[in-house]
């Protein structure tokens, strides 16, 4: 599959914007959580080139892979404390926005675990995973080697 265009080239000051978001996101959202609802939303969106990122952004940051196998089946998983299954419930409803938006069960438990400016700001950080996996497929971004990823 042949990469379209790179985005940061052809528009740069939109490419910016988003990296904007990103970097509040960085400063306001606890980062083993930031990790963890980008990794699932990418998985959830099946954008490679984010996957690829952010397991590998995991676990320079310390994150374990056994936590990591089990993003992708994190309702069945034993491992994230009730904070993080929370914020990754809110993920799946936010990056899957059916016909009624997000269930008041999954909001209900967001709130339980999370002040009311945490859940805006991991609202914020899921979005914008959204947005950059929304890029990336679009423009058939392929995963490189870590070495060389820049969004």
């Amino acid at each position: 599959m042949t990469e379209r265009m790179h985005m940061e080239k052809v528009i740069p000051g939109a490419y910016k914007a988003v990296l904007g978001l990103e970097k509040y996101c960085v400063a306001n959202v606890d980062p083993t959580v930031l990790e963890l609802v980008k990794l699932r939303a990418s998985m959830v969106n099946g954008c490679a080139f984010c996957v690829n990122m952010h397991s590998h952004d995991a676990t320079a940051a310390g994150e374990s892979p056994e936590r990591l196998f089990q993003v992708a089946a994190w309702h069945d998983a034993v491992c994230f404390t009730p904070r993080e299954r929370a914020a990754l419930a809110l993920t799946d409803a936010v990056t899957k926005l059916g016909e009624h938006g997000v269930p008041d069960e999954v909001w209900n438990e967001a709130r339980a675990w999370w002040s009311e400016e945490e859940v805006a700001n991991l609202i914020v950080a899921i979005a914008t995973i959204n947005v950059w996996n929304r890029i990336s497929i679009t423009t058939r971004r392929a995963p490189q080697s870590y070495a060389t990823a820049t969004a």
